[in-house]
């Protein structure tokens, strides 16, 4: 897969971005489409903060704030993630379909004689 394709310039040290090019919150596993998404859909920053307790509310505050500024570019970003994702999604589904997935894992659970 290649890496995503947002330059972060003046980056606020609260966000990082990984070995393949995700920008996290700085020092955790959470995205800045976690908290631009859930931005976006009413959170505040300080229920942000609750929801994910290893993002200090700073930090939260500053991945907004980073979002806000550069709302085009953090948009194309997060277009290709999805666009990333639908197609992980559709490969994994070719592989096998969800309804095989489940007989599987029920037989599985059926006692061995």
């Amino acid at each position: 897969m290649c890496a995503m394709s947002l330059a972060i310039t003046n980056q606020p040290k609260s966000l990082s971005i990984d070995d393949h090019g995700v920008v996290r919150v700085a020092g955790t596993r959470v995205t800045l489409d976690t908290i631009v998404i859930a931005f976006e859909q009413g959170a505040t920053p300080e229920e942000i903060a609750q929801q994910y307790p290893t993002v200090p509310l700073p930090d939260v505050y500053a991945a907004i704030a980073f979002y806000l500024h550069n709302r085009s570019e953090v948009d194309r970003y997060l277009d290709e993630r999805q666009q990333q994702a639908d197609t992980v999604r559709k490969m994994i589904e070719s592989r096998s379909a969800p309804s095989d997935i489940r007989q599987r894992l029920l037989a599985r659970r059926k006692p061995q004689p």
